[in-house]
């Protein structure tokens, strides 16, 4: 197995932050895991070292940015549901970055939930959860509904469909983080179109340059301003089959 390339000056240039010596050894730890448990799970397609360093690591962080250099103490304890985690990202590589917050794991597919329960086992990882579920059904639990600080949705699907995923879980005050790689104005319009009914409102977009590839990212950052309907999100697989226009 390749080692994990430092790219000490690229986080830096990137993101304004570079990971400790500790945080750059459990990178290494979580990469050889994740291979490790791929033979058997499919998590992901992407395995050599610079590919994982990019399109895992950076690209899981860079999502998380504004908290990176931001030592406040209110940012200590936040409380994050990543939304259809696949194979542990963005919400590994967060979770080994922020150790102060909890972060919850969630997929519909519970073998990939097991073999990433398996992967926190064996690093260690203690401030993560497990929910081997579908966003429509987390989102009515009254545990759930309305309690998170931070959501974080990576290729999960249409971005109105996040939305619907995201909002219901958010607190007051909350944010979510949709990850996209492309952004267009008819998709910015068409969800500006739909967040007032979901209790949301679009905060801000940002670009960023992958480091290596020089790709374009996209940052698409919801607040919740307002109480979600109890009717959302709908039935399980009616946001992805009919996301709300």
């Amino acid at each position: 197995m390749d080692r994990l390339p430092m790219h000490g000056d690229r986080w830096q240039s990137s993101l304004h932050w570079q990971p400790t010596d500790a945080q750059q050894q459990d990178f290494q730890q979580l990469y050889a895991e994740i291979l490790a448990v791929n033979q058997q799970v499919n998590l992901t397609r992407i395995t050599t070292s610079e590919d994982f360093w990019e399109k895992h690591l950076w690209d899981s962080l860079q999502g998380v940015a504004p908290w990176l250099s931001d030592s406040q103490p209110e940012v200590a304890g936040l409380r994050v549901v990543d939304i259809g985690t696949g194979g542990g990202f963005p919400g590994l590589p967060v979770a080994i970055v922020f150790p102060h917050w909890t972060i919850a794991l969630m997929d519909a597919t519970r073998k990939k939930i097991t073999a990433i329960e398996l992967v926190c086992q064996n690093l260690g990882i203690a401030n993560v959860s497990f929910l081997p579920q579908r966003a429509e059904q987390v989102a009515h639990q009254p545990t759930h509904r309305e309690t998170y600080d931070l959501a974080l949705l990576r290729a999960v699907g249409p971005v109105n469909t996040c939305a619907e995923y995201a909002l219901p879980l958010l607190r007051l005050g909350g944010q979510a983080v949709l990850y996209r790689g492309q952004w267009t104005a008819d998709e910015e319009a068409g969800l500006a179109a739909i967040l007032p009914r979901l209790g949301g409102k679009l905060r801000s977009v940002r670009s960023q340059t992958t480091p290596l590839t020089q790709g374009i990212r996209h940052n698409v950052v919801l607040t919740k301003v307002d109480r979600t309907p109890d009717k959302f999100p709908r039935r399980p697989g009616i946001p992805a089959k009919t996301p709300l226009v």
